[in-house]
């Protein structure tokens, strides 16, 4: 059952592991005081949801007509740094930016760190509304160009930027890296499939994992009552256990459905993100890594690009990157199980490849 568990978790975000999980070696690209920029510690209000979230400012020095960015973290909560697999891939991208003089501002989620609110029980659009309280308190300071505000996002967090960016007109551009395109129902089943086959499991096993996802979201997707649905599927499952996959027991069921008949995962499954991205008519830069297994290039790019096309957005750049995977690390398989072994946190070429597309897009 680990398996499907953990094969859920990557399918949403990007898989929490800790400490316990990983091999921490050195960490070479994370960089040390005194910052050659400024740095600040903030806080601001989502008046909506009335909290307070906190997070890192770093502006270039010397500076006052720069882009700025807002960066957005993967499904479930992180740290402002986006700390995953003993890696700070935040850290790493806002040192790199503001040293190359693009500002970043990035934050704590709900409920992690110094950040107001709880993450778990947030809707896209409530997690949408913290990014437009970012920028609504980049655009009240003084020290910054509100005309070169952009967003930011990986994985999950690129499911955010262009809902963002549909609702409001003073987005002046979105990076979506990593993020995904198509449907969560559609995700899971493309990523168990590319997952299972890079790990040489067989085409018998992942298909009784097929069958066995789909019998469940297709109840999660149409259901008025998530409890009486768990209830039913609870049931049914038990009392056909010829149709659970060989690694599942019958008392791991509940366990299973008490995550996939959250409301959270209900709304992840229904999602179709083409709907925020036909309304993004700002410059859009689209990036994966060839080798990411989590969020597949071909298929998730495609769907980016057929979206943007069909609501007339012309300013599109679409790149899949050679030998990097879900988290832009240099790598052999693009496994999950290689990311804390990586000595890389964020590829050059991929940082390189942001910062002169955003300066691309502001320059006067």
């Amino acid at each position: 059952m680990k398996h499907l568990i953990i094969l859920l978790f990557l399918v949403i975000t990007l898989y929490p592991l800790t400490a316990q999980d990983v091999e921490i070696g050195p960490r070479p690209q994370e960089p040390t005081e005194p910052y050659p920029y400024f740095s600040e510690d903030v806080k601001f209000q989502n008046k909506e949801a009335k909290i307070t979230l906190s997070g890192t400012l770093t502006l270039p020095n010397g500076q006052t007509d720069f882009p700025i960015v807002v960066l957005i973290s993967g499904s479930s909560a992180h740290n402002r740094n986006q700390e995953v697999a003993g890696h700070k891939p935040f850290l790493v991208i806002a040192d790199y930016l503001t040293s190359n003089g693009i500002g970043v501002l990035r934050y704590d989620d709900r409920g992690v760190g110094q950040s107001e609110g709880e993450y778990e029980v947030a809707a896209y659009a409530e997690i949408a509304s913290d990014v437009e309280s970012a920028v609504a308190y980049l655009k009240s300071r003084k020290d910054v160009n509100s005309n070169k505000i952009g967003l930011i996002g990986h994985s999950g967090g690129g499911l955010i930027a262009p809902l963002v960016a549909s609702r409001r007109k003073d987005i002046s551009f979105i990076v979506m890296m990593a993020a995904p395109a198509i449907s969560g129902y559609e995700l899971i089943l493309l990523q168990t499939e590319t997952l299972n086959k890079a790990k040489g499991i067989s085409a018998d096993i992942t298909e009784a994992e097929l069958v066995f996802y789909e019998s469940i979201f297709s109840a999660v997707i149409e259901s008025s009552d998530l409890e009486e649905t768990r209830s039913d599927l609870s049931a049914s499952l038990k009392a056909q256990p010829e149709s659970l996959p060989d690694e599942v027991k019958a008392e791991d069921v509940d366990k299973i459905l008490e995550i996939f008949t959250a409301a959270w995962f209900q709304n992840f499954l229904q999602y179709d993100p083409s709907v925020a991205l036909e309304q993004v008519d700002c410059p859009v830069l689209a990036i994966n890594g060839a080798k990411d297994l989590q969020i597949p290039g071909e298929e998730n790019l495609g769907a980016i690009k057929s979206a943007l096309d069909k609501g007339g957005n012309d300013m599109v750049t679409i790149k899949k990157m050679p030998k990097l995977n879900h988290l832009f690390q240099e790598a052999d398989t693009g496994l999950p199980d290689e990311y804390s072994t990586i000595e890389q946190t964020f590829s050059p070429l991929a940082l390189e490849e942001i910062e002169a597309w955003i300066k691309l897009q502001t320059e006067e």
